[in-house]
């Protein structure tokens, strides 16, 4: 680990050399958090929170990213600051009694985040698909998808938060098999419904996380992540599973909103971002093995109260392993 100067490395070691801002960077190796969670897991005020925040990220320790009136810290995903956090928070003892109480109530928080988007998926599942076509055309842009996705025939195609099931409806007739996840008890439940209307029977469904899949290295020829990252903590996390069940050569296709600035949409219908960036994805896409990407973007019907909505696709190069952890 090499520093640009003394002072260089000073600043880091002052910045990380503080309780509170050792906690930070603690919590932070778990996947990005808002202020407002930091608040919430370390029982402080967010003013004072913001000062320790602001210190390490002008260490560089830390990323600070504005989203509409929220904002979100990460560690950087690389670098000299992120070899030094990596290396201190290493070394802390797990059973740390102080990192300890910082993560059960890290669970609590999580917990009741992903309590209250299940409680909304469960309330719109049957007008899902309808809440969806209120921000763009979805004729244009299944065509889109299919495009991106190339001729087949596929294999397997994994559909990453099927949702009602409309993309296994959709590939159904280009693929040996498709086959869904999703968190959600009630929109399998539609899922199953709508799939059975369409007779699609290579097609079935399953509970299971985007970012955690139930899937074997290597057994998919197409991964679909549809409308799912801006519902992530961590998007980049679905990313990386893409590339560990896809097959060398094999696609992975993401539908999402662009960047926006409809606030609403977070506490009406549990969005974690406001959009996600191409170049986002394609900084996801390449750590987690993927060939460099193309993408499609379909403007927003009513300018700034509309959304407009990306395609964007890309292969793996060679599919990842399963981490031991």
């Amino acid at each position: 680990m090499e520093f640009t100067s003394l002072s260089d490395l000073v600043l880091k070691l002052r910045a990380a050399g503080e309780g509170t801002r050792a906690r930070i960077l603690a919590l932070l190796t778990h996947g990005e958090l808002s202020v407002g969670e930091l608040a919430q897991v370390l029982n402080q005020s967010q003013p004072r929170l913001s000062r320790h925040l602001k210190f390490l990220t002008g260490a560089g320790l830390i990323e600070r990213l504005p989203e509409g009136a929220w904002v979100f810290y990460r560690l950087p995903g690389e670098g000299r600051g992120r070899a030094m956090v990596d290396s201190l928070i290493g070394s802390i003892d797990p059973a740390d009694l102080e990192i300890q109480r910082d993560l059960v109530r890290l669970r609590e928080v999580k917990t009741e985040r992903v309590a209250a988007a299940d409680a909304y998926f469960n309330r719109v599942a049957e007008h899902w698909d309808e809440l969806r076509a209120l921000h763009y055309s979805d004729a244009e842009i299944e065509k889109a998808v299919l495009a991106a996705a190339g001729p087949g025939p596929f294999d397997l195609v994994i559909d990453f938060g099927t949702g009602t099931g409309r993309m296994l409806t959709l590939f159904s007739p280009r693929a040996r098999r498709v086959e869904g996840i999703d968190l959600s008890h009630q929109m399998l439940t539609v899922a199953r419904s709508k799939l059975e209307t369409a007779n699609a029977s290579n097609a079935s469904v399953r509970h299971g996380d985007a970012t955690a899949t139930p899937y074997a290295d290597s057994s998919a020829s197409l991964v679909i992540i549809h409308q799912v990252l801006h519902f992530l903590d961590d998007p980049s996390r679905a990313l990386r599973e893409a590339a560990r069940v896809l097959r060398p050569g094999g696609r992975v296709v993401i539908v999402d909103f662009a960047p926006h600035k409809l606030e609403r949409l977070r506490e009406q219908h549990a969005h974690r971002h406001l959009g996600v960036s191409e170049a986002d994805i394609a900084g996801w896409a390449e750590k987690s093995g993927f060939w460099p990407g193309k993408s499609q973007t379909f403007a927003a019907p009513n300018g700034e109260k509309g959304i407009s909505v990306m395609v964007w696709a890309a292969e793996v190069r060679k599919s990842a392993k399963r981490s031991a952890a």
